[in-house]
């Protein structure tokens, strides 16, 4: 049974891959704790020099997607159309460097899959109003980041802020959001935070979600 997207579902978002974790975590292990904490989505993000590929992607998809069934937050697929629609996923999340969005809509059009779309400037934001199929938007990096390599230039709040006013739809803050600076994102209009590291290298993922919450 697939999650219905609502705006309510981006307060407290964790992305995560293989690359993301630290020391002797294992990212089941690591999703349970997070679980546990009250997270409301999880993204699979499985990318980088080091990351899984083929059988091995896909097996540990299907564990990670069982445990958010179970647990009934949408399990999310980055940037990777074939493996969401073979596990038929209950949302893809679509960078602007990525499949082109239209493929990626047309794809799906006759599942219930929902589309998160990134979008980093005004003039995307306009574009991904203008697709229905895409639910929600992701922008930043809000703050410096060192979970991806080839991040954009952070547009601060201020930026966000403008964005969130730009769209007709739910807008998720993500990058270099740490538990010192999300209680910024306040007053933002931002639907919630979608953060790697503040969960991933966390010795207390507990206060780390909690921290999230009480801005969204």
């Amino acid at each position: 049974m697939s999650v219905t997207f609502e705006p309510g579902l981006l307060n407290a978002y964790f992305v995560a891959g293989t690359q993301d974790l630290a020391g002797m975590r294992d990212l089941p292990s690591l999703l349970d704790e997070a679980i546990e904490a009250g997270i409301t989505a999880f993204q699979f993000r499985e990318k980088g020099p080091k990351a899984l590929t083929g059988v091995a992607k896909r097996e540990l998809a299907v564990i990670l997607q069982k445990r958010c069934l179970k647990a009934n937050i949408p399990f999310i697929i980055d940037d990777d159309l074939d493996l969401a629609l073979e596990l038929n996923s209950d949302g893809i999340h679509v960078g602007q460097k990525d499949d082109k969005i239209e493929t990626v809509v047309e794809r799906i059009s006759v599942r219930k899959m929902f589309v998160g779309l990134s979008a980093n400037t005004v003039e995307q934001v306009n574009a991904a109003n203008q697709l229905d199929r895409v639910a929600y938007i992701g922008s930043g990096p809000i703050f410096p980041t060192q979970s991806k390599a080839d991040a954009d230039p952070a547009i601060g709040v201020a930026g966000l802020t403008t964005l969130v006013e730009a769209s007709d739809k739910p807008v998720v803050a993500i990058g270099g959001i740490t538990e010192n600076n999300v209680a910024q994102l306040r007053g933002s209009g931002a639907a919630g935070a979608a953060v790697i590291s503040m969960i991933s290298k966390s010795d207390h993922v507990d206060e780390a979600v909690a921290a999230i919450k009480e801005v969204f």
